[in-house]
């Protein structure tokens, strides 16, 4: 792995004003063009922040410069930034480190999403900030020691403001890029009005969408592929348990299609 330390100075008294801008523009930058945010910092007087990206070699560090130099958002950004005066941050600095050995299991994130319809048939489907050229199903990271049932339904909950009842699962899928592990879903909409989460998803929505016209809301392959193989699934069996000792949480075994 290649990483890039990025150290900025700022006044103490923006942190938060940088900080937003750090979300709203450098992260989805970097992220949507194929780099990962291994963590951020900020010094005890709030006048430094830095960021450490990680890249799978140079090239690919060299690749992500080049799409972001050329993205619009940047261009967005550039603007936003002269709106809001030079003394956002101070000044930056870069380093470039390589790993000098393992020292932690590889890591791979584990997410979810899913395929929920209404009493109507259609689909639930969001527009992120961050992937706004595209439609897609609601979903996203699992956190530290939380199952995956559990979620989907807080993910679900806090990008559409709506319950769910799910119903199994009807695809993995591994990004080997990013080292995602996907787990889909297939849910029925339970209660709740739809509603954007502020600073994610700025479209939400059920959709009349199948086979036959899902390129034309959903335009990223690996989007659809998941969209695909739930409208018609075979549930595959899932189980979720403890170690030391030994509990079992929940196990589910669906084999038929719905």
């Amino acid at each position: 792995m290649f990483h890039r330390r990025k150290t900025y100075t700022i006044r103490p008294e923006r942190l938060q004003e940088f900080t937003d801008f750090f979300h709203t523009y450098i992260y989805p930058i970097q992220v949507s063009h194929g780099a990962r945010l291994v963590g951020r910092w900020v010094t005890e007087d709030q006048s430094e922040v830095m960021a450490l990206w990680e890249y799978r070699d140079r090239e690919h560090y060299e690749q992500v410069e080049r799409d972001y130099r050329s993205s619009s958002l940047r261009r967005e950004a550039m603007k936003k930034r002269a709106r809001l005066g030079k003394e956002l941050y101070i000044r930056s600095s870069e380093e470039f480190m390589m790993p000098t050995g393992h020292y932690t299991p590889p890591r791979t994130i584990v997410s979810v999403t899913a395929y929920i319809t209404n009493e109507d048939g259609d689909v639930l489907l969001v527009k992120n900030m961050h992937r706004n050229d595209s439609y897609e199903m609601p979903g996203g990271q699992v956190e530290e020691h939380e199952s995956i049932v559990d979620a989907i339904h807080r993910e679900v909950k806090e990008e559409t403001g709506i319950e769910i009842e799910v119903e199994g699962i009807t695809g993995i899928y591994q990004n080997i890029s990013s080292r995602v592990l996907c787990v889909a879903f297939r849910a029925k909409y339970v209660s709740g009005e739809l509603r954007p989460q502020e600073g994610e998803t700025q479209e939400v929505g059920f959709y009349s969408i199948d086979a036959s016209n899902v390129s034309d809301y959903i335009r990223r392959e690996h989007f659809q592929m998941r969209f695909l193989d739930a409208i018609d699934p075979t549930f595959m069996p899932h189980a979720i348990y403890k170690v030391r000792p030994y509990e079992l949480i929940e196990r589910v075994e669906r084999h038929q299609s719905v």
